[in-house]
């Protein structure tokens, strides 16, 4: 690897920029991967906080405007893995009981795959389409859920088109199990890909929600076509 050196003011060094040099074998896309990695500030936050990845701070800044995340809320992350929005979840329902006079809230992590412990959440290996598995959630949680949240994507097949399909189907199967394990009044969020084919799940979730919101987080990278949906005020069995 070599640095790009930065110009020293007096009042020391600007940050530096790393570039990686392509190495034999390595393709250009990956080289440039790389090194957008190593320069990402909130890769770089990630690890010096400690979190399991850049996406923790999308869920922080999407909960900054629309406040769902409060101490004692029941939580339930679908496609956890590795863990980055139960780790913030943990902090801001307060499931270790760390803010004294505040209600202690509960998050059950799911995903296909195990997870290393994350102190204060609780994580299950589970597929979440599974027939049955929203009685398993509603019975790790002990009743039914304030939030529902997903930041699940659909493995890539290179296509753009196919993949925007494939994650509009898995978010609209994140909903239905959100319908199913939701306390009236909760919220629903989930990552969607911009392009047109989400307008059957935002017919969905209207008739369900008081409100249905979109936002891009500063998190997301800018060249990502990502968004997330933001369901508030679930109407419950009265739909």
């Amino acid at each position: 690897m070599a640095r790009t050196p930065g110009k020293n003011s007096g009042r020391g060094m600007r940050d530096l920029r790393v570039k990686v040099k392509t190495a034999r074998g390595r393709k250009l896309s990956s080289t440039l991967w790389l090194e957008r990695q190593l320069n990402d500030p909130y890769v770089q936050r990630a690890k010096a906080e400690g979190m399991r990845g850049r996406a923790a701070y999308k869920i922080l800044e999407i909960d900054d405007k629309y406040r769902f995340l409060v101490p004692g809320a029941r939580v339930v992350d679908l496609g956890a893995a590795p863990g980055g929005w139960c780790q913030v979840a943990v902090g801001r329902i307060n499931a270790l009981g760390e803010k004294k006079g505040k209600a202690v809230g509960r998050i059950i992590g799911v995903d296909l795959q195990e997870m290393d412990p994350i102190p204060g959440a609780e994580l299950h290996v589970l597929d979440f389409m599974e027939e049955g598995a929203d009685d398993k959630v509603k019975a790790w949680l002990g009743g039914k859920a304030d939030v529902v949240m997903s930041d699940m994507a659909a493995s890539s097949s290179g296509h753009k088109q196919t993949d925007h399909l494939r994650i509009v189907a898995l978010c609209e199967a994140a909903a239905y199990l959100a319908f199913d394990v939701l306390e009236p009044g909760g919220t629903f969020v989930a990552k969607v890909l911009a392009g047109g084919a989400e307008g059957s799940l935002q017919t969905i979730l209207k008739k369900r929600f008081a409100k249905v919101s979109h936002m891009k987080p500063p998190a997301s990278r800018s060249d990502s076509s990502e968004k997330f949906v933001i369901a508030t005020g679930f109407y419950g069995d009265e739909a």
